[in-house]
């Protein structure tokens, strides 16, 4: 079967899945953050922090509460990783060095989920479990809270309240990503990933050597880290190795998985806004993006140019041959689009093409379909930009549902999309123009390695957590300046996305006139596809030029 026909197969069979559950999943989200109700269990842990669940804050409280959260979390996770070899099932790995421990840290709670060890040689079973898939839940509830905050600033008016935090928080937890991550884990255990507390195996090799066969809660950190878009492997390998991904078919519901979530949210728009034509329009920009993504990242994959390539049918180079070439492109394209990070290919050994597209899936922004949360809201803020440019065009003030697009709006706007590229460009511009830096990190010259130090720059800003395999990143300085990134290109758009919440919600609603944009149709449609390659390829059409598309045309 040829490798098109393969791939059209696949994305038609994740298509068809991920139609099915837009519609129930994403009213259940709407009905979970809608409900006036509270759960026995909501209101034992509201009574644990003193949390009053029926106050919701401004957006300055719930920024604070975001915030506060998060840096407990990091401290609590970087003590647990420095602590490891005092602790219950360590398997004898001793704590994480001061800069892995603070850049592993800081990756698992943005929802990043860069590692720069390798899992099953660093990381004892508590750290594993206890450490590192509970912040994949919170990450991506926080990810979700923030969203349906910014959602309740378009659809409530004359208010200064978008919700409360702890109660987002909570609800995303348990009514959310626990119980799909419960039911992804059952399906995982049953297509074999392992699932023990075993310690490390020595076996005898057919060929009479020796080798350590490394277990562990395997399937219950995978469900959460595709569920929450967060990445992590359990091992080095990811979702390459085969305690993480045995199958085929286990390989395409992990496909499933990271895009199911970000992909049925828009109906939780439409059904939270009182209009699910808004989250039809916001559905469609996030599938063409993505179908596009996957198109040309296949073809560049399996019609690739030289005669190698062409002679085994496909660029075979970094790729799950368990899987084949085709499948790959897929979970690359999916994983990029997703600000996952997980990956069943080395991304670094891709063609030059293929490669840039995962690059520019995280220039975009991430928002087809993003991260939990992050899509949805990332694609809002670009359709408040998108309904400013059609007025700036049209000559009368914008609106987007009823609030009026007004220069504070356009501030907190314009910050949030110079934000990430900024910190993106200046981390890659401080490593490139530095001889130490690129000796200790850069593994190739020229256009492929610039390509590897934007890939990480990109990766840590977007909160992404995918990599170049050949940029060298556990040396203390860049491990130092990708948490740093990490923590900036996640927190600082957060911020801004809440204002920008708190400031549509305090509006009037005004009436739709016959000048007003509809922001359901095709041409909405069109114009915020338009605007969020545009940004992207403004932004970084001349680093992508010199890395990428020149290595293409070398």
């Amino acid at each position: 079967m040829s490798p098109s026909v393969v791939v059209l197969a696949q994305t038609g069979l994740v298509v068809l899945v991920l139609a099915a559950v837009h519609v129930p999943l994403g009213e259940h989200i709407a009905r979970v953050f809608s409900d006036p109700r509270h759960l026995r269990v909501e209101r034992a842990l509201y009574r644990a922090g003193g949390v009053d669940p029926e106050v919701d804050q401004v957006w300055p409280v719930y920024a604070r509460s975001l915030l506060a959260f998060s840096f407990v979390s990091v401290l609590a996770l970087y003590a647990l990783l420095r602590l490891q070899g005092r602790l219950p099932l360590s398997l004898g790995h001793a704590g994480l060095a001061a800069d892995s421990a603070w850049n592993t840290a800081v990756s698992f709670v943005t929802n990043t989920n860069w590692q720069g060890y390798a899992g099953e040689s660093a990381m004892g079973h508590l750290a594993q479990a206890a450490g590192l898939a509970v912040q994949n839940f919170l990450s991506a509830a926080v990810g979700l809270a923030v969203a349906v905050a910014l959602v309740r600033g378009l659809a409530r008016h004359d208010t200064d309240r978008i919700g409360s935090f702890w109660v987002d928080l909570v609800r995303g937890t348990v009514r959310v990503v626990l119980p799909l991550a419960f039911v992804a884990a059952v399906v995982l255990v049953l297509g074999g990933v392992v699932q023990n507390l075993a310690g490390p195996v020595t076996v005898t090799t057919l060929d009479g050597g020796s080798q350590t066969i490394v277990g562990g809660p395997v399937a219950s950190q995978e469900a959460i880290k595709l569920l929450g878009t967060n990445g992590g492997g359990f091992f080095n390998a990811n979702s390459a190795h085969p305690f993480e991904n045995p199958t085929p078919w286990t390989n395409l519901v992990q496909v499933l998985l990271l895009l199911v979530i970000p992909f049925s949210l828009p109906r939780t728009y439409g059904r939270m806004v009182g209009d699910v034509r808004q989250g039809r329009a916001v559905l469609a920009v996030m599938a063409t993006i993505w179908l596009t993504a996957v198109a040309v990242t296949t073809w560049a994959e399996t019609r690739a140019l030289g005669s190698v390539p062409q002679a085994a049918g496909a660029a075979l180079e970094g790729k799950e041959l368990r899987f084949g070439p085709a499948a790959s492109a897929l979970f690359a394209a999916s994983t990029t689009g997703t600000s996952t990070g997980a990956v069943v290919g080395s991304h670094d050994s891709f063609t030059a093409l293929g490669g840039g597209v995962t690059l520019l899936n995280m220039m975009l922004g991430e928002v087809a379909p993003g991260g939990v949360g992050a899509g949805l809201y990332g694609l809002l803020v670009l359709s408040v930009l998108a309904v400013f440019l059609a007025g700036l065009m049209v000559g009368r003030t914008p609106e987007l549902l009823g609030k009026k697009i007004g220069r504070t709006q356009v501030t907190l706007v314009a910050l949030y999309v110079l934000t990430m590229p900024a910190l993106l460009l200046l981390g890659a511009a401080t490593t490139a123009a530095t001889p130490a830096l690129v000796e200790a990190s850069v593994q190739d010259p020229g256009a492929h390695g610039l390509s590897e130090i934007l890939y990480a720059y990109a990766s840590a800003t977007n909160n992404n957590g995918s990599a170049f395999a050949g940029f060298g990143a556990g040396t203390v300085y860049q491990n130092t300046a990708l948490g740093i990134g990490m923590l900036l290109g996640r927190f600082v758009p957060v911020v801004l996305v809440l204002a920008l919440a708190g400031s549509l919600a305090r509006q009037h609603r005004v009436a739709a006139t016959p000048g007003t944009l509809p922001t359901h149709g095709p041409v909405f449609v069109g114009l915020l596809t338009f605007v969020v390659v545009v940004v992207a390829g403004l932004t970084f059409f001349p680093a992508l030029a010199l890395a990428p598309v020149a290595e293409a045309l070398l």
